[in-house]
């Protein structure tokens, strides 16, 4: 892949921290820290929905997510929804080509300029507007080898 911008979806932040998943976890990391030197931004959606999920199922405690949060925060450009990116997302959902909340993810990171989305749950290769969904592990939980490419 060549240099773009791209984001993180939420569920690559949730498996930064659980220990369920030590694989995982670990390529999760790395795609983080790998992300911090690129041109890498995240969404409050996708910070959002870190802190709900990893506080409501108790893998890490509120301090510890808060603290991440922050950091976060700091380390990368952080950008939210629009009233057009609500619209897109509605209309992606209608038309049943991504669930909700993933469209949404994928209108606001496209109308800040990214051209990738690291996900773990929507489809490799899957394209909204300008967006392309790039699978975030390997079938052994090691970083998928298109992420690679985009975080290099």
């Amino acid at each position: 892949m060549t240099l773009a911008r791209f984001s993180l979806d939420s569920n690559v932040l949730v498996y930064s921290v659980d220990a369920a998943s030590p694989q995982r976890r670990s390529s999760a990391r790395q795609i983080l820290g790998l992300a911090a030197q690129a041109d890498c931004t995240l969404t409050l959606q996708a910070i959002g929905e870190f802190f709900h999920v990893v506080t409501r199922k108790r893998i890490v405690a509120r301090l510890r997510a808060t603290e991440l949060v922050r950091t976060w925060m700091t380390l990368f450009p952080i950008v939210q929804a629009a009233p057009a990116d609500m619209l897109a997302a509605i209309n992606a959902s209608n038309a049943g080509r991504f669930q909700f909340y993933d469209a949404l993810l994928l209108a606001t990171t496209g109308a800040a300029g990214c051209t990738a989305v690291i996900s773990e749950d929507m489809a490799d290769g899957a394209t909204l507007g300008t967006v392309e969904v790039v699978a975030a592990f390997d079938a052994a939980g090691g970083i998928g080898p298109r992420a690679l490419a985009l975080l290099a």
